[in-house]
């Protein structure tokens, strides 16, 4: 799956001009944290509410009221934005976007076509995506095993949950704790917890935790 299956469209964008103090009200009203910043209709920066706030004077300052509004109607958009942004084309995995997201830390993404701005992925849209990973929304039993990293493991176990009736809502694998084995987690259901328990720990290396969910 790749970004412009999930990403947030259209998008909200702010001016290069757009005072902070506006900036802060539209993104409040839009309910978002950050917005791409575009001039000419071309993505030029990103703004954040955390930038928005860091620009702010500290409630320690000696300014009257009306002296600090003034001056914040004077920042805008342009003078606080980040100006290097990392994009990601629409056709870009969803898997390399969260790595990308990870490993500089930021929050979201703007998503391009060529060179025009059609969406942002946030940390939001990747929890959603995750949710349905896990099948967090289905009712069914939910465990997790360690399993040995050789081919077939899965199909073992997944053809045993068939061969009982049983219906995978999910399957998600995560690293284990050796190059040896990974940690496999399941949702299933048509099959009661302790029959699925019975069929399952003779397939695995250890069952971690099995639940009802």
């Amino acid at each position: 799956m790749n970004v412009g299956r999930r990403m947030s469209h259209p998008v909200f964008t702010v001016q290069l001009d757009t005072p902070i103090t506006k900036a802060h009200e539209l993104m409040a009203h839009e309910k978002i944290h950050r917005a791409p910043v575009v001039k000419n209709g071309k993505l030029v920066g990103i703004v954040t509410e955390n930038d928005i706030l860091k620009a702010y004077p500290s409630s320690a300052t000696s300014l009257a009221i009306w002296e600090v509004t003034s001056l914040l109607e004077k920042i805008t958009v342009k003078d606080i934005m980040i100006k290097q942004v990392r994009t990601v084309q629409e056709d870009t995995s969803i898997e390399e976007a969260a790595r990308i997201m990870v490993d500089n830390k930021i929050s979201s993404l703007p998503v391009m076509c060529g060179d025009e701005l059609v969406g942002i992925i946030t940390e939001t849209d990747l929890f959603t995506i995750m949710l349905e990973m896990l099948g967090a929304r289905h009712p069914g039993v939910r465990f997790s095993v360690l399993m040995s990293y050789q081919p077939g493991e899965i199909a073992k176990l997944s053809q045993a949950i068939y061969e009982k009736g049983g219906n995978i809502i999910s399957l998600s694998t995560f690293e284990g704790d050796s190059s040896a084995n990974f940690m496999v987690t399941v949702k299933v259901e048509g099959i009661p917890q302790e029959q699925l328990l019975r069929l399952v720990k003779p397939l695995v290396i250890n069952l971690v935790e099995m639940s009802t969910c």
